[in-house]
């Protein structure tokens, strides 16, 4: 990622209207200019559990948001002619193929390994991009697709679905007029409990269970090291390193990118993530109980809880010198110490994948509609998760290095002890 391609925290809250409203899309970027009234032309990329989600979202869609539907793909070609078959299209089981057809978006819901490469592709045939979150795997791929979007101009929007709830906007005006007056901290979780087979783990998956016979393995492997087919990374790739990054990526990616929203963050200065394998040592090499903390230089930390073994959370709220904002199930609430109201909202849309896919094609036939999860949101959310991640790897606070873009131990650096501002070119 170049210093053109960040952001201020000041204009950070700005960052999906910026992003929409400054940009001519070329020739070069769309195959063609979609008008208002135009048929939006979809693929899917990733079939599976997610992926059928987003095939059942936009066919209740099709009508509404006027779509077609022209292919899906899946390296598994039972799941591609399974969506086929729902959404009146073609099969594919080389997503590349689907690529080179007229469509003008699709959905990217894979396992995260595979994110940054399919995402590249898509950006470099002319095509938008809907991916799921995290955006990528990795802080580097994060990079090489932010200076893809830089250079073809293309609308990505990143699955936080929770984007297209209107209560993070709000509450990041509320904040930036002083309600609640300095913002010093924040909390938030995801919490859940598993029964004894685990978070993410398919008691029908048994080591014997073999191979379907029309799944590419190789092709779902992408650029992860090469082995023999495994039942477990295909099935629960998610307590696995090479394919997730587990609670952090998966779960802690929703939490994190609101509290971002509202307090106008972009990149951490310093992030602890602390956890273990605390309660299912079954081959996993990703904690099953996590949580992290990350101090951004406005001067404030925001601290996520993540147990998989007790469902039993805490508030999700932002503490400041005045008073506390408080997130609802119909919004927000911000009161002082004394109970009063300072201020509250009511929120409008939510957690929903019709939303968030509306919200993408909106912003296809007028792109002065801003996307409600932007690059820019995607990017700074796969930093602080990684970093968190390395963090709990290493046994290391980790630092964001903004000279060279990238995390180190925090320590090699020398950081203020005082708010600071991000700096960044235009």
């Amino acid at each position: 990622m170049s210093e053109q391609s960040s952001l201020t925290r000041r204009t950070f809250l700005a960052a999906g209207s910026v992003a929409a409203a400054g940009v001519a899309f070329s020739a070069k970027s769309y195959a063609r200019v979609i008008g208002a009234n135009d048929r939006i032309r979809m693929g899917f990329i990733g079939v599976g559990g997610m992926g059928s989600g987003h095939v059942d979202a936009c066919l209740k869609l099709k009508e509404k948001d006027n779509l077609e539907f022209l292919g899906a793909a899946d390296c598994w070609q039972t799941r591609a002619e399974a969506a086929a078959t729902k959404l009146g299209a073609k099969a594919y089981t080389d997503y590349r193929k689907l690529l080179d057809t007229d469509v003008d978006y699709v959905t990217i819901a894979t396992p995260e390994h595979r994110h940054a490469q399919m995402t590249l592709d898509a950006l470099d045939a002319g095509k938008a991009v809907y991916v799921e979150k995290p955006m990528t795997h990795t802080i580097p791929q994060a990079q090489a697709v932010m200076k893809k979007v830089r250079e073809t101009k293309l609308p990505l929007q990143v699955g936080v679905q929770a984007m297209s709830d209107d209560s993070y906007v709000t509450a990041g005006a509320a904040i930036k007029n002083g309600v609640i007056g300095k913002v010093v901290q924040a909390q938030i979780e995801y919490v859940r409990r598993y029964d004894k087979q685990g978070p993410w783990r398919d008691p029908d998956v048994t080591d014997s269970r073999p191979k379907p016979a029309d799944l590419d393995w190789n092709a779902w492997l992408g650029h992860a090291p090469k082995i023999d087919w495994n039942p477990h990374h295909y099935f629960e790739w998610r307590n696995y390193s090479t394919y997730s990054g587990g609670i952090c990526t998966d779960l802690f990616i929703h939490r994190i990118t609101r509290i971002m929203k509202a307090c106008n963050l972009l990149y951490p200065r310093r992030v602890v993530g602390m956890g273990g394998i605390w309660q299912w040592p079954d081959g996993r090499d990703l904690p099953d109980n996590f949580e992290m903390i990350c101090e951004y230089p406005r001067g404030m930390t925001v601290y996520v809880l993540g147990t998989m073994s007790n469902r039993v959370g805490i508030d999700h709220l932002i503490r400041g010198y005045r008073g506390t904002l408080y997130f609802t199930g119909s919004g927000w609430v911000a009161k002082n110490k004394d109970g009063e109201v300072l201020d509250k909202h009511e929120k409008t849309g939510g957690e929903d994948i019709h939303l968030h896919h509306t919200n993408l094609h909106n912003h296809l036939r007028d792109n002065s509609v801003p996307l409600n999860c932007p690059i820019e949101l995607g990017m700074a959310g796969v930093v602080a998760v990684n970093m968190a991640n390395e963090s709990w790897r290493s046994s290391t606070m980790m630092g964001w290095d903004a000279k060279n873009e990238k995390m180190v131990p925090a320590h090699t650096l020398k950081m203020s002890h005082t708010p600071e501002e991000e700096t960044a070119a235009d």
